[in-house]
């Protein structure tokens, strides 16, 4: 192996009439930045009259209908306080993630209506649709949301039960006699 440097590649590129010595790569004209891939698509904007976004969200049998828009922080659930409705501070922990990603914390009014299944399923559906709605609103927050999973329906459901089981998958107690 020969002991060249850089500069002495460099300066036997000059010779051959090829690229220019790395001192005169300096004064060359700046190049193009070449692309790769697709570039990426940015979304537009979704606002309705009232200057709010709408999205749905769902997690097991609950159905959660969400308007944001710019405000305090306030979340109001079927027409109570979160703190009232979800009680559980876990609860109201899974409502805050989409913004806590997002570095929202009490930058937006949150209105929601949800239906269905027991209180962790409409949280989820909460959840699910307040980063559905924070990226129609900013569409620039899409790649935070959903690199943690926002955006993404939970498909966990129950499983239904089986004739001739006691319920999924549980059977019957067995007697011996």
């Amino acid at each position: 192996m020969s002991d060249n440097t850089v500069t002495d590649l460099a300066d036997l590129g000059a010779l051959a009439g090829g690229a220019p010595a790395i001192a005169d790569a300096d004064a060359a004209a700046p190049v193009a930045p070449v692309r790769t891939g697709p570039a990426a698509v940015l979304r537009e904007q979704e606002i309705d009259a009232q200057g709010r976004a709408y999205a749905t969200g769902r997690r097991k049998d609950a159905v959660a209908r969400v308007w944001i828009k710019p405000g305090s922080g306030k979340i109001t659930v079927n027409g109570r306080d979160q703190d009232v409705y979800f009680a559980r501070p876990t609860l109201r922990l899974v409502i805050n993630q989409p913004f806590q990603v997002a570095d929202r914390l009490e930058q937006y009014d949150v209105v929601c209506t949800v239906r269905g299944c027991g209180l962790s399923g409409q949280a989820g559906a909460v959840k699910h649709g307040i980063s559905q709605a924070l990226t129609k609103f900013e569409p620039l927050l899409r790649a935070a949301v959903k690199a943690a999973g926002f955006l993404t329906r939970d498909p966990r459901v129950v499983e239904r039960k089986k004739y001739g089981r006691a319920k999924a998958r549980r059977s019957f107690q067995f007697s011996k006699r």
